[in-house]
């Protein structure tokens, strides 16, 4: 009938209990399942009673835009207006940080728990010129420092240079360590010792190496994300704050909406700058006296002594009816 016509599309079951939704924008799904918490009725049923118009053609079922207004207008009470940040974890997004240097990168993987993927140097070669140069960053602030920025490219150009050097001669080494099994494919062997020379020398790659980041994340996550990155101290990671914001905002504005505004995110980012910036005032003035102590390169700071005792009582503890602490 129509209603199972209307479904079909969107639903991977149309009678059972269990189905995944399909098709749909990541703002319409995320709207569902934010009235689904506050609705007896079954998931389904509330697409077809509140986002799936009666009017909607064939054609913009397929295309994904089924329901946006309603799901925009939805967000913009609950998360808003109620400020009921749960909703915005049930939309989530793939997004891709390209040329980030290793700061950058870590910046964005400190965040909420997310799924994150970068380029990694265990892997992949970085001794080649892409444009006649190295493959890392020059921060924006040393623009009006030329005599500074001149000696960080020398540096750097050097550390690379290293790298590409000894690329070769670690996989001759390596060879020697480990000869090719008479089993071993050409290929499987060479992506090996490529990969076993790589992993050896990419600790002579700066922190300013480029690197490439994929992220997939709930629009919590990246509102939370985006919150750290305006108020970071580099220029690099603000800049890129401003990129991802445009992107995101192309795929999930409903959830976003509180990211720049002055007395919201705005509000937020300021906490967390003058913070960060109270914190280095206060450390200077306490600690500028002392000096740092010699150390060993491995130094066992703190340790429990009774930390085993504990986990076996925490394992024990699910399956008993004892109380935790006896």
């Amino acid at each position: 009938d129509a209603e199972r016509a209307a479904l079909a599309p969107h639903f991977t079951n149309l009678d059972g209990p269990v189905f995944a939704l399909t098709n749909l924008p990541e703002v319409v799904k995320g709207a569902l399942f934010a009235r689904y918490s506050r609705s007896a009725k079954s998931l389904r049923r509330l697409f077809l009673d509140e986002f799936a118009k009666p009017s909607a053609s064939a054609e913009a079922s397929s295309s994904g835009q089924v329901g946006v207004e309603r799901a925009e207008e939805l967000y913009e009470r609950m998360f808003f207006e109620y400020g009921d940040d749960s909703v915005a974890q049930l939309g989530g997004v793939h997004l891709a940080v390209e040329q980030a240097s290793q700061l950058l990168a870590k910046v964005l993987e400190r965040g909420r728990l997310a799924a994150y993927l970068e380029q990694s140097t265990r892997y992949v070669p970085y001794d080649d010129r892409p444009g006649g140069r190295w493959r890392y960053h020059v921060p924006a602030e040393l623009t009006t420092i030329p005599d500074l920025a001149r000696r960080f490219e020398a540096t750097l150009d050097r550390a690379f240079e290293t790298y590409a050097r000894w690329l070769g001669p670690m996989q001759d080494f390596v060879r020697e360590l480990h000869p090719k099994e008479s089993g071993d494919s050409d290929f499987v062997y060479r992506m090996t010792i490529r990969a076993k020379a790589c992993d050896t020398l990419r600790g002579l790659l700066p922190a300013a190496t480029r690197s490439n980041v994929g992220i997939f994340a709930t629009a919590q996550a990246y509102e939370q994300l985006l919150l750290r990155m305006r108020a970071d101290p580099l220029e690099e990671v603000r800049a890129v704050a401003e990129l991802i914001l445009i992107e995101l905002r192309k795929v999930i504005p409903a959830f976003l909406t509180r990211v720049d505004v002055p007395d919201r995110g705005g509000a937020w980012t300021d906490y967390l700058r003058e913070t960060k910036a109270a914190t280095s005032a206060v450390g200077r003035e306490l600690l500028q006296a002392m000096d740092p102590e010699v150390r060993p390169e491995v130094m066992l700071t703190d340790f429990d002594p009774d930390g085993e005792v504990k986990v076996v009582a925490a394992a024990l503890y699910a399956a008993s009816s004892l109380p935790d602490d006896q």
